[in-house]
């Protein structure tokens, strides 16, 4: 996170627990990868928190890049595949499933391009006040393509889908990168995950509620329908 170990590690546990609730208040095995979202973020948020306490000490620095490259993986490889995969096995709706598998194949292609990058070209994390800032080698030319593709897998999927607290979020979350990309220029990465991680906490209403209208059928209806067939 953008402030402080201290805030990072505290958003970890928080984020964590709230994914297992997420998870736990799940009860279709498709809504299980979106309920995972905080707890993966969580996780990032924890790797970032070993980054802050590990900067300063050379003698950590192998700790260092593996936090550092634990955390870029989860931002750059993890969340274009999942995201639009997770809204995509939630939907119910067969007209609209066709049209979510493009963000699934933006996310395919940002997610191998940041891959490949993340694993080629030299990334340096760095401490900028109360800021971590992610200095990636990547090609420049590419940049701007990268970013509406990314955009594409992680943001549009929200606005496809029939949940209807779904766009909600993807109003959230938009706003939310604007307003970094604004003020936090040069930190985008860390503040927008930051933000997006808090945010998350929304997901734990949205599978509340999907669960709530989508209850499965009691084992008793269950039989009565397999009889009535049947007959």
């Amino acid at each position: 996170m953008c402030f402080s170990a201290t805030a990072s590690f505290s958003a970890g546990v928080v984020l964590s627990a709230i994914g297992i609730a997420s998870i736990k208040k799940a009860n279709h095995k498709s809504h299980l990868l979106f309920a995972s979202i905080p707890l993966i973020f969580g996780v990032q948020q924890v790797a970032e928190g070993l980054v802050w306490i590990t900067l300063p000490h050379p003698d950590l620095v192998n700790i260092q890049k593996l936090a550092a490259f634990t955390f870029l993986f989860f931002a750059q490889t993890v969340w274009p595949l999942w995201v639009p995969i997770a809204v995509f096995l939630m939907e119910k709706s067969n007209t609209r499933k066709p049209i979510q598998i493009i963000p699934i194949v933006s996310g395919l292609l940002v997610s191998g391009y940041l891959t490949y990058c993340l694993m080629t070209f030299s990334v340096e994390a760095k401490i900028r006040g109360y800021h971590i800032a992610y200095l990636q080698d990547y090609p420049v030319s590419l940049r701007d393509y990268a970013i509406l593709l990314y955009a594409l897998a992680t943001i549009v999927p929200l606005f496809l889908s029939h949940v209807k607290l779904m766009w909600v979020l993807g109003v959230i979350i938009f706003t939310s990168y604007i307003v970094t990309a604004i003020f936090y220029e040069h930190y985008i990465l860390s503040v927008w995950c930051f933000f997006s991680s808090i945010i998350s906490i929304f997901i734990y209403l949205i599978i509340a509620e999907t669960s709530k209208l989508e209850k499965p059928l009691p084992l008793l209806k269950i039989q009565n329908a397999v009889y009535e067939t049947d007959r």
